[in-house]
């Protein structure tokens, strides 16, 4: 080739490369040098000349890489239209550039070495083994030239290992064939890595003591990093023999490597993935050797000398494998101890506990953390939680917790050891609190597993902490509440340590009831501590939260002294009442109202469990119930409500109907009177005279007002909460023969069950219509007339409230300092809540209504009709937000909970128009989302602004959320779940070699389920249109742009249904529409991995199933892109003249698979990307038939006197 072009070419390559990678180009010469650089890559014929000369050594880096770049486009795009003697010459320059083309190793840039590493893995791709067998000879003779050649070796085979185990990034069979070959040879790779690794560690230890030899020493630990990042890229997926052959030598090695400061971190990577293998019990036995006393003590001295220097980052990021290095030991320790391979607790197992502990006790609060699951694994498990060495150190682990439980290591704070260390871990305060909520559930788990191996102990140590909390004086820290003079805020000291003291506790007590005997109880100590927290007196909100979270947690050694609970009680309804500045104008911070808000729900949980026990003490409540309700001002609706339910939990003990009945109409009076009278009729009935009333129509300006709009909203909830509560709580006694005594059971069901009469079914069947008509209004509010009707100041009334916008975009809430202000909201802001808390609450007592009053709701007059002409009107009106409680508080429970014989006048007239109208809303809804998103940014002005973009991702995650509502309905309705089976020892079942890995066994693979219809599904089957709109749904759902939605409706739903009917005289426009429907759900979703199992096995089963009878889908198939029409004929015989075949037969799902390839779509980051084509060499490995003689049994003259007859080919 003519020297002159190559060099002119050379030279503008050059110059193009300059002006991209200068600062100071604009962005055309940028753009313009690029087009010129893939132009000459596509079409250029010297491509290979110029890459070697711009590779040369006397180029800058940036050209070398580039000239390299260019090597590599010509293997991975050209390769398979090169003749051969190119090939050869190309490979035999690359292997130039590796001996000779590159500086000393510690002067050489790591992405040319990286560049020169690629070069070479994509020829191995090509041509390793058939075509290269030498190839690891090659390589081997590199290493002989220098550290520099040796490095690159490593690199190379790493790389390899990367791209054919790791990422399997090439065809099957190269895959396999490559995979089998280095499988075959690993034992002198292996042999190979550890020879360099242990030859450069040696020379670099020996140089480094000389300070002349300072670069030589570098060189060879360079190498050793190499040696070492290789061998981690193998140990993940070799044999477990070559981990553990000669004696363990691999792990041996990578111990004594921990005390090297240069090398520690990469070994440590190294022994942290030996030990994390799963595989066979008995081949992981020998990873035991861990715990030998030698290998402990390298461990040991690596942690001390790493912390010893205090907060390095390097030094820090080895301690955190080091610790994984623990945990991991841990849980093989765990796997083979108690297994069927013979595996005796360590001799000292002491030392590694210890050193276990260590790291619960360090500094830093990431190191805590990553030890609890091991802490979990060992309490939990059988043998070895009954050590005594386990047992000794449950106690230590219990006080470590009491420490690591305490708040504290906030990033921009200096108040704890843990700051500068959570400064290394955590972006801010916001993302460390989050992090310490789940560490600190975390820790709540295990020790609920520790108080099972030492309860007493346990509740020792938790009544030491909490005697000690209340005799320290409080702390209230530099932090100080805005609220009054002298109160903690969440950060003051005190506080800080009263939640974690409360904390443990709570997690401490419960077990100790769980796990002794009555007996062995500590009653009197319980009930002195309890004694010590009810004379505890505080005025600090923060700190009264904590002492009422106490008394619950005491609460159940009062069922063994009775006379107690006279003083809980009073404890808990001065609570109720608490404020921090008695008549205040101001509103309640939100911890008073957290506090008040406590006292409630704890004497809701007591009447709740313990409602026997506490009927003594009835009277007394009520009266005291009736005085607090006589102050209109004093509580909240909610409080009321609170305290209401609290009553009727207990009045379910008094097991007499009438009784009851009587209580509840006397507790139901008040509001009954208001919820029936006529002004209230007029308004619930009427959405203008309800917007009146409720004030939405007027202008607001000032919040502090106390208008009586703001009254007669608190008077509506008022009335809903107390239907919610009775209907929720008032039940019939759960002993049969109570409830028969007591008057409770009315009949027998033809089958034998009792009917049940519920006490507050008159009550509340009478203040039913009006609710449904409240619900019917609240629909109409967004027909255009009525949204008219709403003032400027509430024109966004209707709106999703900020908190819920930050749970559906899942934004995390502002965490910090929030108790402390008074929550003044803005006029807006209650009137949103009272809208949308109102709307909620009617469709929860719908939702409770039919397992509350059973038959009697059920068989109410005209309910279908009613609930139709009230949740179902002006839905086209109702936005999304708005529809979601109404499908999943309401029309899910009463799918779960309506009993058969009312499916056909109740359910299906329900369910017919409903999916009929969610088809429609929902279809309408995606189609806007689809054609949003193929627009793609055409509205990028409008886009800078934060606010339409938010609001657009707010509206697209709703109709997510309303979809997955309307198809868990769908679910719920017609699927009848089974139970899955265990899938035996998982750890077992892991393939050893993974040589097995194909993306046909992708994990996600769906199990297809048996799923069969329940009997509601059954009763819609025989409704025709009904059914039909459900497959609708299902399929239709498929193409949606919500993966979880897609996978989980292809995998139970769709097949479940389509099966009922396949035996049926479908239309060809439907079943075409089925399959056609999965496909596109393929060309949507099939970039996702369980997706894609999922669908594919869908159309799978349409097709094997329809195809006999439809030759549509045959014609579907013919328009998929890049269908081979001879392989999808040999398909279609096998479908149309089956022949009898084990189910599930991988073969044809394979071949169908690769049949439907051309639907799958791709994402958008590999749209437009060159495909790499690499070709199939000869087979290695040809599978040979043996001959097998026919069984005597199968030969066709299988007559009992031809057993006996010898045949011609058997003498």
């Amino acid at each position: 080739m003519a020297v002159e072009p190559v060099a002119a070419m050379c030279e503008q390559l050059v110059k193009a490369v300059e002006v991209m990678m200068d600062a100071e180009s604009s962005q055309r010469y940028r753009l313009e040098a690029l087009k010129f650089c893939e132009e000459f890559k596509e079409k250029c014929p010297f491509c290979v000349p110029c890459g070697l000369k711009l590779a040369e050594k006397s180029q800058p880096a940036v050209v070398r890489h580039f000239g390299l770049q260019i090597l590599e486009h010509v293997i991975k795009f050209r390769w398979n239209n090169m003749p051969q003697r190119e090939k050869i010459t190309l490979k035999n320059c690359a292997m130039g550039l590796l001996s000779t083309g590159t500086y000393p190793i510690l002067e050489e840039e790591c992405h040319i070495k990286d560049a020169l590493s690629r070069i070479m893995v994509e020829m191995i791709k090509r041509e390793w083994p058939q075509n290269w067998p030498d190839m690891l000879k090659e390589l081997e003779a590199l290493t002989k030239q220098g550290e520099a050649q040796t490095e690159l070796v490593m690199l190379i085979l790493l790389r390899l290992a990367e791209d054919v185990v790791t990422f399997q990034t090439l065809p099957t069979q190269r895959r396999r064939d490559i995979q089998q070959t280095l499988t075959q040879n690993m034992d002198s790779i292996f042999s190979f890595l550890l020879t360099i690794l242990q030859l450069n560690v040696n020379k670099y230890r020996k140089l480094k003591l000389d300070a002349t030899q300072e670069l030589k020493a570098r060189a060879h630990c360079r190498v050793g990093v190499a040696a070492l990042n290789t061998l981690a890229g193998y140990i993940d997926w070799v044999a477990l023999v070559h981990i553990t052959h000669d004696n363990c030598r691999l792990l041996e090695m990578l111990c004594l490597l921990l005390s090297e400061t240069e090398l520690q971190l990469e070994a440590a990577e190294c022994l942290l993935i030996a030990i994390s293998r799963k595989g066979k019990l008995e081949d992981r036995k020998p990873l035991m050797v861990l715990f030998d006393d030698v290998a402990m003590h390298y461990i040991l001295s690596a942690a001390q000398s790493a912390d010893g220097a205090g907060l390095v980052e390097r030094h820090y990021v080895f301690l955190k494998r080091l610790c994984q290095v623990l945990c991991a030991l841990g849980s093989q320790l765990c796997s083979l101890v108690g297994s069927d391979v013979d595996v005796e607790v360590p001799a000292n197992l002491s030392k590694y506990m210890e050193a276990f502990l260590a790291f619960t006790t360090h500094s830093s609060q990431f190191l805590r953390s990553s030890t609890q699951v091991t802490w979990g694994t060992l309490f939990r498990h059988e043998v070895m939680s009954k050590d005594p060495i386990v047992i000794e150190m449950t106690t230590k682990y219990l006080r470590a917790t009491m420490t690591n439980l305490v708040k504290t290591g906030f990033p921009s704070k200096n108040d704890s050891p843990s700051c500068e260390y959570s400064r290394v871990d955590f972006d801010s305060d916001e993302d460390f609190n989050s992090f310490f909520n789940s560490f600190r559930a975390q820790q709540g788990e295990v020790v609920r597993n520790a108080c099972k191996i030492i309860p007493l102990e346990a509740f020792q140590i938790a009544g030491e902490w909490l005697r000690y909390q209340i005799s320290t004086p409080i702390d209230i820290g530099s932090t100080m509440s805005k609220t009054a003079e002298g109160l903690c805020s969440i950060f003051s000291p005190s506080v800080v340590q009263w939640d974690a003291m409360t904390f443990f506790t709570e997690s401490v007590v419960g077990q100790l009831f769980k796990n002794v005997e009555k007996e062995k109880l500590p009653t009197d100590q319980g009930i002195e501590l309890l004694q010590a927290v009810l004379n505890y007196e505080t005025r600090d909100p923060l700190l009264l939260s904590c002492v009422l979270t106490n008394v619950s947690s005491l609460f159940p050694f009062v069922t063994h002294r009775p006379h107690y609970l006279p003083q809980v009680l009073s404890k808990l309804f001065a609570s109720i009442t608490f404020e921090v500045i008695e008549e205040s104008k101001a509103p309640r911070t939100r911890a008073v109202k957290n506090v008040r808000r406590h006292a409630c729900s704890s004497i809701i949980k007591m009447c709740r469990d313990y409602p026997q026990f506490i009927l003594p003490c009835f009277d007394m409540l009520y009266t005291h119930v009736k005085n607090l309700f006589s102050n209109e001002l004093l509580l909240t609706q909610m409080e009321k409500c609170a305290l209401m339910e609290a009553l009727v939990l207990i009045s379910n003990q008094f097991k007499d109907y009438n009784k009851q009945k009587a209580f509840l109409e006397e507790l139901m009076a008040p509001v009954a009177a208001r919820w029936q009278s006529e002004e209230m009729r007029h308004v619930l009935w009427d959405p203008a005279l309800f917007l009146a009333y409720v004030g939405a129509d007027q202008l607001m300006n000032d919040p502090t007002i106390d208008d009586q709009s703001g009254i007669n909203r608190s008077r509506i909830s008022f009335c809903v909460y107390t239907i919610l509560g009775v209907v929720k709580r008032a039940r019939w006694p759960a002993d049969l023969e109570e409830a028969k005594a007591g008057g409770f059971v009315v009949g027998y069901t033809p089958n034998g069950n009792p009917i049940y009469r519920n006490p507050c079914t008159e009550q509340v069947r009478a203040l039913l219509p009006n609710l449904l008509a409240l619900i019917r209004t609240h629909n109409n509010l967004f027909l255009p007339e009525n949204l008219a009707r709403l003032s400027e100041t509430f024109t966004r009334a209707y709106d999703v409230m900020e908190v819920e916008k930050n749970v559906v975009l899942g934004l995390p809430q502002p965490v910090l300092d929030i108790y402390d202000s008074p929550v003044y909201k803005t006029m807006l802001e209650r009137m949103q809540g009272f809208f949308c808390t109102l709307y909620d609450n009617c469709f929860h007592i719908l939702g409770n209504a039919g397992p509350s009053l059973q038959q009697d709701f059920y068989t109410m007059e005209g309910l279908a009709e009613q609930v139709v002409s009230s949740a179902f009107v002006s839905l086209a009106h109702v936005p999304d937000h708005r529809l979601r409680p109404m499908l999943r508080v309401f029309m899910k429970q009463l799918v779960l909970s309506c009993p058969t014989e009312y499916y056909d006048s109740l359910l299906c007239p329900l369910l017919g128009p409903l999916f009929s109208y969610m088809l429609q809303r929902l279809n309408q809804r995606w189609q806007v989302i689809n054609q949003r998103s193929s627009l793609g940014g055409s509205d990028e002005e409008e886009a800078g602004e934060e606010k339409p973009v938010t609001q657009e991702m707010l509206e697209e995650q709703l109709v997510r959320l309303v979809t997955r509502e309307a198809l868990d309905l769908l679910t719920v309705t017609c699927i009848l779940k089974k139970a899955p089976e265990s899938a035996g020892n998982k750890e077992e079942m892991e393939d050893e070699e993974m040589m097995a890995t194909d993306s046909s066994q992708a994990p996600g693979a769906p199990t297809y389920p048996t799923d069969e219809l329940t009997e509601l599904g059954k009763c819609l089957l025989k409704h025709e249109d009904i059914y039909m709109t459900l497959l609708t749904i299902a399929f239709s759902s498929l193409s949606w742009k919500d993966t979880s939605n897609c996978q989980r409706t292809a995998s139970v739903v769709c097949w479940t249904l389509l099966r009922q009917v396949v035996g049926d005289n479908l239309l060809p426009e439907a079943v075409t529409w089925f399959y056609t429907s999965v496909l596109k759900g393929l060309q949507m979703h099939g970039q996702h991995e369980g997706c894609n199992a999922a669908l594919t096995q869908l159309a799978f089963l349409i097709y094997d199933a329809l195809r006999p009878r439809y030759s549509e889908l045959r014609a579907v198939m013919t328009q998929i892109p890049k269908i081979q029409l001879d392989t999808l004929d040999l398909f279609d015989q096998r479908v149309l003249n089956p022949v009898p075949q084990k189910p599930g037969d991988k073969k044809r799902k394979d071949q169908f698979k690769k049949l439907i390839t051309g639907t799958v779509g791709k994402p958008l980051g590999q749209q437009f990307k060159k495909e790499v084509h690499i070709r199939n060499l000869p087979s290695l490995f040809k599978k040979v038939k043996p001959e097998v003689k026919r069984d005597a049994l199968d030969s066709e003259n299988s007559g009992l006197a031809a057993l006996f007859t010898p045949q011609p080919e058997d003498i």
